[in-house]
């Protein structure tokens, strides 16, 4: 089987979360304020510091960046910048992100933090801002494929790691089902996309991992190219479902197609977007919970955490958004003053009905 990234410490997943740099988790938008150095451990800023740090985030209207901007409003006091948060409506707007992302750049600021949509179409706005001598700094998914020394550093989650966290967690309620199961059984994937490194990432993970603990010889996986895996006489099938524009009727209708197959014990849903079209798909059919199709998302916000509270789904793995607009601006003010800078790993955590209230993960938890 090709692995698409070697795992490494996987078990150190759920403890890296919630930023250890970061005390506790805790049509365009944009948002921009100016806020005084005031803080004595503002990372050496200076009082009145005139840096200015421009934010291109992938989308705007989903909770989780509503939670990265939160993150960076918490730096932007801190280190005593300047910041400007940007996002297209959806994430599927490449053009007006691209059309953002030349903005930031012609208003010569100190370092823009980029959360790209699409790197190639993005390319000659990067390699613009590179000319100017204008560090990027990746979070989220990050600047895949930029070109070399463009990116300074990246703030995000090991996608990867988490999306096999999911797996893991998934496994502990089907292991007696998918252990040699008489008859085919199917465990369904709903991906926002097939684009971006993130989404990918966390779909390859969980893959790549269920695999693992299912037998490469008993499970293979059909529904799309990039993912697709055959094994002659394998019972148990990961179906994996990717919408053809990111909107919530057709998330939806993917989430249907595998909701009404009759041999599906288990789904995931590689995102805020996909769980929510995961838990509106199941309206009116109530085919998910406890000793019936076992759900598993990714992210947070209002929906999902209701929907695991209420036993719908079994449970999530949740990233660290408010870590991911902190470090991103912190890597971004370090990187303005050619100061070295190192990636970060923002860290994801696994929770459930029993856990979401720790004091751990409850700032994890993004409405």
């Amino acid at each position: 089987m090709k692995q698409w990234k070697k795992l490494s410490a996987l078990s150190m997943v759920a403890v890296l979360a919630c930023g250890s740099l970061l005390t506790g988790c805790g049509g365009s938008k944009e948002t921009g304020s100016s806020t005084p150095a005031t803080s004595p451990e503002a990372g050496g800023a200076a009082a009145g510091s005139d840096l200015r740090i421009e934010i291109v985030a992938k989308g705007f209207q989903h909770d989780f960046w509503q939670a990265v901007l939160k993150g960076s409003k918490k730096a932007e006091e801190e280190f005593g910048v300047k910041t400007n948060f940007v996002g297209p409506e959806g994430e599927g707007a490449i053009a007006t992100q691209v059309e953002q992302l030349n903005n930031a750049i012609n208003k010569g600021p100190n370092a823009i933090c980029l959360a790209a949509l699409d790197t190639s179409a993005a390319l000659d706005a990067i390699v613009g801002a590179q000319s100017k001598n204008i560090p990027i700094i990746g979070f989220d998914s990050g600047v895949p494929g930029a070109p070399e020394g463009a990116v300074k550093a990246n703030a995000a989650t090991d996608n990867y790691a988490a999306g096999a966290l999911a797996a893991e967690k998934m496994y502990e309620a089907i292991k007696d089902k998918v252990t040699d199961p008489a008859q085919p059984v199917r465990i369904g994937v709903v991906s926002q996309e097939a684009n971006s490194d993130s989404i990918v990432q966390r779909t390859a993970g969980f893959i790549d991992k269920m695999t693992e603990l299912v037998g490469e010889d008993k499970s293979q996986v059909e529904g799309h190219d990039k993912f697709n895996r055959k094994a002659d006489g394998a019972k148990v099938v990961m179906e994996v479902r990717i919408p053809a524009e990111v909107t919530d009727n057709a998330g939806k209708t993917e989430a249907l197609t595998l909701l009404n197959k009759a041999d599906l014990i288990a789904i995931y849903g590689s995102n805020e977007f996909a769980a929510k079209c995961i838990i509106n798909a199941n309206e009116g059919l109530n085919k998910l919970g406890q000793d019936k199709v076992i759900a598993v998302g990714f992210d947070s916000g209002a929906l999902q955490i209701d929907a695991i509270k209420n036993g719908v789904f079994y449970g999530s793995v949740t990233q660290d958004p408010v870590s991911i607009g902190y470090n991103a601006v912190r890597l971004a003010v370090a990187a303005a003053k050619g100061e070295a800078v190192e990636d970060v790993d923002t860290g994801c955590l696994w929770y459930n009905a029993d856990n979401m209230e720790d004091e751990n993960v409850a700032p994890c938890l993004y409405q």
